[in-house]
């Protein structure tokens, strides 16, 4: 299954032009702002995330260990590294995921690492 065809909860620290380029391909993502986190912990987020049964996309990797730590009815964790002020190079790696078909269901994390041209992606199930 795609990580993508999940609802999407973006970060604040996900690019507004990424969200853009999501919400244009039809893809079903509200940002923390949108849903009234702004600012909020990164642990009230993940609970947020679990009870709106979203996939959390985010830059920050404090997620992937509250899971650990706090483990929660997630659906998910993208993790993109690394974050980058332009959405372009943010906007490729989510094209390489949407590209492919990943062997995975809930609750997972994929870590998708970019450098230059060369993606990386892990995907574990939790």
């Amino acid at each position: 299954m795609n990580p993508l065809s999940f609802p999407l909860l973006a970060d604040e620290n996900i690019h507004p032009g990424v969200v853009d380029f999501l919400k244009e391909a039809g893809i079903n993502v509200v940002t923390v702002r949108e849903e009234g986190l702004g600012g909020k912990s990164d642990l009230a987020i993940l609970r947020f995330a679990a009870r709106q049964g979203r996939v959390i996309l985010t830059h920050d990797n404090d997620f992937g260990r509250l899971m650990h730590l706090a483990p929660q009815e997630l659906r998910g964790i993208i993790y993109l590294r690394p974050g980058h002020i332009r959405p372009e190079f943010t906007i490729d790696t989510l094209q390489f995921l949407a590209s492919r078909t990943w062997d995975i269901s809930p609750p997972f994390i994929i870590v998708a690492e970019r450098t230059d041209e060369q993606i990386r992606v892990r995907a574990r199930q939790l």
